[in-house]
């Protein structure tokens, strides 16, 4: 299939470096066993999780380090063979805000420093750092355990509080001056897109040479087209609806009121669509948008649509797969996006996409072929491309799929693992592995002091 790639030989070598045995993940806030769709559990989670699986079917074992967040959470869990997620008690055993969590990194990183130190030196081979968060750990791990780190930012401060929604709260000081440390520090920077890696360059002084783009993947086994009437049946719409989706996290960032504005605008333009439009939005309050968790249903109200929208609670992936075959279009009107894995999953399940024209959505849609792109968040303009979208959705459906197929998980890991080889190489050439440096200094000691 398109998009695919064979899985690389366990042991293959990436010039004189041997592909990495082990890797640490870190992900201090978020954890992979969580939901996606609500808290803040979103595309990073599903990343972690479908490239620490792929890493492990090449033999590459993955130990994911995250915050334990309940007493009740077991200290290791096997999410699959080859993947371990421990739960690090670091803080109150309880969900923190983003904003609390840096007074946590001191008790994170002696939990991660401590439990390499039960392993012989060179236990593992690479750090891969999600998140601002989690890069200030592995900054202080690489130069601990003598590894590279290799860090994925997810979200830049400088480019959300450059296109913040409206009501919605800047970013703070502390995570530009943190995001700034990571990217000087990082011996790779894994940017989503193209225009990621162009951020990271001109906001932060990142070295090109060390910024790498490569693009997050979909699983096309599990978000495929199928039998749009079981779908409906599925989800509990009718088979003549007219289905409008929203999957995410409900805040200000992900923007889901331009959604429901562009939806009474078309019935504002066509009243008779009342009995046949139906708005799903999949998802839950989380970051700024816990601040007023009801702010979407008064919307509904104020607007007078609250008969035509539904709101649904995250969706494990095989339901979720349901309503991106069920609606006739997905809408992601964020105000930014690294990447935009919502947009992707629903085109691989042939549905056509409406996307704000901005951060990584340029890339996850093809404008005019897979869906199309809308410049700023006017509601009018959302509903003229709704429009569009619904006339043209057969072609378009058809464009999506064919889209989606260029990524794939597959195509990720591979690119990732090249990055850890390239970083172990770079790093080997230039100091000797801890264990070296130890037995140097051992024979050093040795012979000065038989003189």
């Amino acid at each position: 299939m398109p998009g695919r790639r064979p899985l690389r030989p366990v042991g293959q070598r990436h010039g004189r470096v041997p592909l990495p045995r082990r890797v640490a993940t870190l992900s201090v806030h978020t954890s992979p066993l969580d939901q996606p769709g609500a808290g803040d559990a979103g595309g990073l989670n599903v990343y972690v999780v479908e490239v620490s699986r792929r890493l492990a079917a090449r033999g590459i074992a993955v130990e994911v380090f995250t915050r334990a967040t309940s007493s009740e959470l077991p200290p290791v869990v096997e999410m699959v063979p080859g993947v371990t997620v421990r739960h690090v008690s670091a803080g109150p055993f309880e969900g923190l805000g983003k904003d609390d969590l840096p007074a946590q990194l001191c008790a994170f990183t002696a939990a991660v420093l401590r439990e390499e130190a039960r392993h012989e030196p060179g236990h593992y081979d690479v750090l891969h750092s999600h998140y601002w968060l989690s890069g200030q750990v592995g900054w202080l791990a690489r130069d601990r355990w003598g590894v590279p780190l290799v860090h994925s930012a997810h979200t830049l401060a400088k480019v959300k509080n450059a296109a913040l929604a409206e009501g919605d709260a800047p970013e703070p000081r502390a995570r530009v001056i943190g995001e700034e440390q990571v990217v000087a520090e990082a011996d790779r920077l894994i940017a989503n897109t193209a225009e990621e890696a162009r951020q990271l360059v001109r906001w932060y002084d990142a070295d090109p040479a060390r910024t790498l783009v490569v693009p997050p993947g979909v699983d096309l086994d599990r978000f495929t087209p199928g039998d749009r009437a079981a779908a409906r049946r599925a989800v509990g719409v009718a088979d003549d609806a007219l289905v409008l989706l929203f999957v995410g996290r409900i805040q200000p960032l992900k923007a889901p009121d331009v959604l429901l504005r562009a939806a009474a605008r078309l019935l504002a333009d066509e009243p008779a669509l009342r009995s046949r439009l139906q708005v799903l939005v999949v998802g839950a309050p989380s970051g700024s948008g816990l601040a007023e968790p009801r702010r979407l249903q008064e919307l509904a109200v104020s607007l007078g649509i609250t008969d035509v929208v539904r709101s649904v609670p995250p969706q494990a992936p095989a339901a979720l797969a349901e309503h991106y075959r069920a609606a006739d279009v997905a809408v992601v009107p964020s105000h930014n996006e690294s990447f935009g894995l919502v947009a992707l999953e629903a085109q691989a399940c042939g549905t056509p996409v409406v996307a704000a024209a901005v951060g990584g959505l340029p890339t996850a849609v093809d404008d005019g072929v897979s869906g199309v792109l809308v410049p700023g968040h006017d509601p009018a303009d959302y509903a003229a491309a709704i429009r569009k979208v619904v006339e043209q959705r057969e072609l378009l459906s058809a464009g999506a799929r064919r889209h989606a197929e260029r990524f794939s998980w597959d195509r990720t890991t591979d690119s990732l693992v090249d990055a850890y080889a390239a970083a172990i190489g770079e790093m080997r050439a230039v100091v000797r592995p801890p264990r070296d440096r130890v037995r140097a200094a051992v024979r050093a000691f040795s012979v000065g002091g038989s003189r």
